[in-house]
């Protein structure tokens, strides 16, 4: 939401649009470091407490920047909102798996991300509407008090032994578990895959009103079309990934790669840009589930882990946005960012495809089920 409200905020405490910006820059650092740090420090506590504790993080930093006197406490508050981001979802996504049985774990994954899909439809529109009306302000107020329900109905509904800490929470065994190259292959896949779509989807509105022809005004129902790709993107690759895993995570990134082409083929039509950017975002968001459920599995269930895959999804997001923003500088125009995050994705595809290998050829006894290798029982 802070994206529709950074000429405001600009304005209301007397900043470059520059400065501005960096309260959505300083977010996404804090919380690439910050997913594999926290979950690090809390790596033998009971996982519920620390979910709690990490909307608890959230609801403080939202609210400090409700109340921020001046920039300062403003980015503050941006970056202690961050530190719970990360190992949220990757603490999140465990317990999530426990609570179903293993041939749904991807699509309880999806669910839970379901909301962070939801997000990006409606925090743009959301946070902008709420800012004209009320103020910039009152768009950081109403999100400390949704901040706030969401702490509680996690408290009161979430059952203690799908947070309590298992025999291989300990930081020692949680490191080790990296030692595994199925994990940093799984990683770099999806830092490659996100950085490919991020680098292109960062100057979408660019290649909107230089390239095919819309007003500014067009952008923000062009951006909810890309929304509702993430969510159809997110269910669809969720259900896919339970049935076979590593199939569904190559065919959503050869989709990626050839919808971010065929976007850049066709930027000037209008009715193909539309269907494309849906594409994108059901493309991207469908590798999802799958790279969550795949790294943990590869990592023994491990949380941070799960964490790791949040970081290096921002830091492919950070290196796919400078990218995107030096073929611009270049004079390359407005489509290069597509082609350039489709040699991105490719890359990130022919990495998928070296994991994909080596998990079926990783020795006799493994077997496909359910999407995921597991090893036969003697």
């Amino acid at each position: 939401m802070i994206a529709g409200l950074l000429p405001q905020v600009s304005h209301g405490l007397n900043v470059s649009t520059a400065a501005a910006g960096w309260l959505i820059s300083g977010y996404a650092l804090t919380v690439a470091v910050g997913a594999i740090a926290v979950t690090a420090a809390t790596a033998s506590l009971p996982q519920k407490p620390v979910l709690v504790g990490l909307v608890a993080l959230f609801v403080a930093g939202n609210l400090l920047s409700a109340l921020a006197p001046d920039y300062g406490v403003m980015l503050l508050g941006r970056v202690v909102a961050a530190l719970c981001h990360g190992s949220f979802f990757g603490i999140g996504s465990v317990v999530a798996r426990r609570l179903v049985p293993p041939e749904r774990a991807s699509r309880a994954v999806a669910l839970m991300f379901a909301g962070l899909t939801v997000a990006n439809v409606l925090g743009v529109p959301f946070g902008a509407l709420v800012g004209e009306r009320w103020g910039w302000r009152a768009t950081f107020w109403a999100i400390t008090a949704i901040g706030a329900v969401a702490l509680i109905s996690i408290a009161v509904l979430v059952p203690a032994w799908a947070g309590a800490r298992g025999g291989r929470a300990d930081l020692r065994t949680q490191v080790r578990a990296f030692r595994s190259t199925q994990v940093w292959l799984t990683l770099t896949a999806t830092a490659l895959g996100y950085g490919g779509m991020f680098g292109a989807f960062s100057y979408i509105a660019y290649t909107f009103t230089r390239v095919t022809g819309f007003s500014t005004t067009d952008v923000a129902w062009l951006l909810v079309v890309y929304g509702t790709g993430l969510v159809v993107g997110n269910i669809a690759g969720g259900r896919g990934a339970d049935h076979n895993r590593d199939v569904t995570l190559l065919v959503s990134l050869t989709g990626l790669a050839l919808t971010l082409v065929a976007f850049g083929l066709l930027a000037s039509n209008r009715p193909a840009s539309v269907i494309l950017v849906f594409l994108l975002g059901v493309f991207g968001f469908a590798t999802v589930p799958g790279m969550i459920t795949r790294v943990t599995d590869a990592a023994g269930g491990v949380p941070l882990a799960a964490s790791a895959n949040v970081s290096a999804s921002n830091v492919g997001n950070a290196v796919g946005a400078w990218l995107g923003g030096v073929v611009i500088s270049a004079g390359w125009g407005y489509t290069a960012p597509l082609f350039v995050g489709a040699g991105i994705v490719g890359v990130g595809l022919g990495v998928m495809g070296w994991a994909a290998r080596g998990a079926v050829d990783a020795g006799s006894g493994v077997e496909r089920a359910g999407g995921v290798v597991r090893a036969r029982r003697p």
